[in-house]
């Protein structure tokens, strides 16, 4: 059995600021970093990883760089594992997108939202097919018994966990939670089970 555990980037001044961040290259605060140290320190203790990889943002890349120190192993980055691209929208706030712009806000708009492209940017389906697609590469190229660390984004996560859960478009984006640095632990066989989820018991207060 695979073991993938999907973690979050750290805490940027984009996440404090509550600011859309897409492809930005946004840096860790130094609480995103203090975070990422303690991933690193949980993955290595509790799960002793096998392959680390990172989306190539400067926020997922700081982060896996911790992960690296504390586990011992070299990441590879791969840009199809990034965020979603919001085109010209990104730095906006989410208060002046999402309600602003309620085409874009699954929440006002429902699956339609979904399909909107940003200018410059991709939409919400294109992104979960990148997303997905990388996902299912994962689980082609992963060994029996070996345990892959990704470390990626919000969009992304919510993504993969919501594809497993099978839950809608809507469903996805409403329903789940992925705060920075949060660990999902996955069991990857035929049917992927999902036995940790947004933890982040390890993270001081």
């Amino acid at each position: 059995m695979t073991t993938v555990l999907l973690v979050r980037h750290g805490e940027t001044t984009w996440n404090r600021d509550r600011r859309v961040q897409g492809w930005v290259e946004s840096a860790l605060t130094d609480r995103g970093h203090e975070q990422a140290e303690a991933l690193g320190g949980a993955l290595a203790e509790q799960y002793d990883p096998d392959r680390l990889l990172a989306s190539d943002l400067r926020r997922t890349r700081e982060t896996a760089e911790h992960v690296a120190r504390a586990t011992g192993l070299s990441p590879a980055f791969d840009r199809d594992w990034r965020e979603r691209d919001f085109g010209r929208l990104q730095g906006m706030a989410y208060e002046e997108l999402f309600f602003g712009h309620p085409q874009y806000a699954v929440s006002q708009s429902g699956h339609w939202a979904a399909m909107e492209q940003p200018p410059g940017g991709e939409s919400l389906l294109e992104t979960r097919r990148r997303i997905l697609g990388a996902w299912q590469i994962l689980l082609a190229d992963a060994d029996e018994d070996e345990t892959v660390v990704v470390v990626s984004h919000g969009g992304p996560l919510y993504l993969v966990l919501g594809a497993v859960k099978e839950l809608d478009i809507v469903a996805t984006i409403m329903d789940q939670e992925q705060d920075n640095c949060a660990l999902n632990e996955l069991h990857a066989s035929a049917d992927p089970v999902i036995v940790r989820e947004n933890d982040t018991s390890f993270l001081a207060d």
